[in-house]
């Protein structure tokens, strides 16, 4: 039978990237909602996640994980049996990096892999195979929230989370995700010139907090059950079904032209280089 109500009082979760921005958000809310206990891996942690640590240290531990390595998430798991006494009961793959200069497709600074890919992919779905194992093995019933972002509808983690509707009638696991638009975080304030590149628009933009109470809706609500991808934006909040989604159409999902030209600018830059490449 499907997952179903999921309340927090009691359970354990573990979130990647929990040490800033949206990720962090949750992590206090999962705490106000009375979980047992928390495990954020990153990193490291912000100043603000910190202090935060530091005050519910008996609630929440800090982990330091690089989520591109598999035997770092699984010792998030062996974190929160070492600590809370079983395995999280909620995995939320939030860890994610946008377009860094070290890694994108476009700059082709590489050899042999992407690391952004590594990142905001995979990682996502090792963990999603790590918390399946866990669950299964424990004969848990759980949750795993998986962050994408409105841009990515042909994202692949969005395409995988839609594939594994079906576990969650067969195991009790439900994958799910978030697709947030423009989220006032220091992924965009602290990049004044992507933030001019992209068009970013702070009228159109909502707050951290905002998504993370969202994504714990997805997490606690039974009405929302596996494959289930929540589109959160300024204007709206709607659930995305497994097929045929219509293309977003308002305020914050659609891109001046000016600021069109000003982020395929450097793009067409890269592929006029690439004209001159002679094997």
């Amino acid at each position: 039978m499907p997952c179903g109500d999921l309340p927090l009082k009691s359970k354990v979760v573990l979130v990647t990237g929990g040490g800033s921005g949206i990720n962090l958000s949750f992590v206090k809310l999962a705490v106000q909602r009375e979980a047992r206990g928390v495990i954020i891996g990153d990193l490291k942690l912000t100043t603000e996640a910190e202090k935060f640590v530091q005050t519910n240290s008996t609630k929440v531990v800090f982990a330091k994980c690089d989520v591109t390595r598999r035997k770092d998430l699984e010792n998030l798991v062996q974190v929160a049996a070492d600590r809370f006494g079983d395995v999280p009961d909620v995995y939320v793959a939030g860890a994610g990096v946008f377009e860094p200069e070290w890694s994108n497709w476009w700059d082709d600074t590489e050899e042999d892999r992407y690391s952004e890919l590594d990142i905001n992919v995979n990682h996502a779905l090792k963990l999603s195979r790590i918390a399946m194992r866990a669950l299964l093995g424990k004969r848990k019933k759980g949750v795993i929230l998986i962050t994408a972002s409105l841009a990515g509808y042909q994202h692949a983690v969005i395409g995988f989370v839609r594939s594994m509707a079906e576990l969650d009638g067969l195991e009790n696991i439900k994958v799910v995700a978030v697709a947030p638009g423009l989220v006032h975080t220091p992924l965009w304030t602290d990049r004044p010139n992507t933030m001019r590149q992209f068009g970013y628009d702070e009228k159109a933009a909502v707050t951290a907090d905002f998504v993370a109470e969202k994504m714990m809706d997805l997490v606690v609500d039974g009405r929302y059950g596996g494959g289930s991808c929540l589109e959160v934006s300024a204007s709206s909040v709607r659930t995305l079904g497994t097929w045929d989604v219509p293309a977003p159409a308002y305020i914050g999902t659609t891109v001046p032209q000016e600021a069109l030209d000003a982020s395929y600018a450097p793009l067409k830059a890269i592929m006029e280089k690439d004209r001159q490449h002679k094997l």
